[in-house]
C-alpha cells in the first residue's frame, strides 16, 4: 500500500503521511522544502515504511508531473492520493489583483489537477483521493480573499473527481475543517489527520465527497 502527499511539510499533510504509514503505507512525497521533506521521510522510515521524496514547484505542471511520476514508478502503485497545499494571501477583495487569485487558485486546486492525471495510470479500483479543505469555503475572511476561492473550488473539484472516477471504483473526498489549526486540541494537525483518515475509509455505499470534522 502506498500514500502520496502532495504538498508534504510539518503540519497536517506530514500527520497525514504517519497516519497512513501506522497502516503500513508506503510514502510519496511532494513539496519545496528539502530539509522538511527529509526529516518528514525519517519520521516514516522509523515507523517501518519506504518514504521517499521530490522538491517540486507543484504550479509548475512539468515539473510537478515529472515529480509524480516518478514517486508512482519509486511506489509501484498509488493507493491514496493526498492533496494538502493552499495558498494564504493577506488581501482582501479591493486590493487582491486577479493574477494573484489565478496564482493562488493554482496552488490552492490547479495542481491537484496536475497530481492527479500524472498519478492516474497508477492507481486501481479501491485507491482514494484526499484532500484538506477549509471552512473557509463556507465563510470567506474577507482579508484573505483567495482562500475561500480556493477552498471552495477544491471541493467543487473533488466533487467531479469522484463523478468521473467512481465507475472505476475509485472515489474523492474533502475534508472540510471547521476550525482553526491549533498546537493543543480538536483541531491539532494529528486530528485532523484521524479525521481524513477516515474519511478514506468510508463505507463505499454511503460514500461522501465531502466530510465536515468540527472537532
Amino acid at each position: 500500500m502506498s500514500i502520496l502527499v502532495i504538498g508534504a511539510g510539518p503540519g497536517v499533510s506530514g500527520s497525514v503521511a504517519r497516519r497512513f504509514a501506522r497502516d503500513g503505507h508506503d510514502a510519496g512525497l511532494v513539496g519545496v522544502d528539502e530539509a522538511q521533506l527529509a526529516t518528514l521521510g525519517e519520521e516514516l522510515a522509523a515507523l517501518g515504511v519506504a518514504a521517499h521524496h521530490e522538491v517540486a514547484d507543484i504550479t509548475d505542471a512539468e515539473a510537478c508531473t515529472a515529480a509524480v511520476r516518478r514517486l508512482a514508478e519509486r511506489l509501484g502503485r498509488v493507493d491514496v492520493l493526498h492533496f494538502n497545499p493552499s495558498a494564504y494571501r493577506e488581501a482582501d477583495p479591493l486590493t487582491l489583483t486577479v493574477p494573484q487569485l489565478l496564482q493562488d487558485v493554482t496552488l490552492g486546486v490547479g495542481a491537484l489537477l496536475t497530481a492527479l492525471q500524472a498519478a492516474r495510470p497508477s492507481m486501481a479500483a479501491g485507491a482514494r483521493v484526499t484532500a484538506t479543505g477549509s471552512m473557509a469555503a463556507d465563510k470567506p475572511a474577507p482579508g484573505v480573499a483567495s482562500l475561500g476561492v480556493q477552498k471552495a473550488a477544491l471541493r467543487n473539484l473533488v466533487q467531479s473527481i469522484d463523478g468521473a472516477l467512481r465507475g472505476d471504483g475509485i472515489r474523492a473526498v474533502s475534508v472540510t475543517v471547521r476550525g482553526v489549526l491549533a498546537r493543543e486540541g480538536a483541531f491539532t494537525p494529528d486530528r485532523v489527520a484521524e479525521a481524513i483518515h477516515a474519511a478514506a475509509h468510508q463505507d463505499e455505499a454511503d460514500w461522501r465527497t465531502e466530510v465536515p470534522y468540527s472537532g
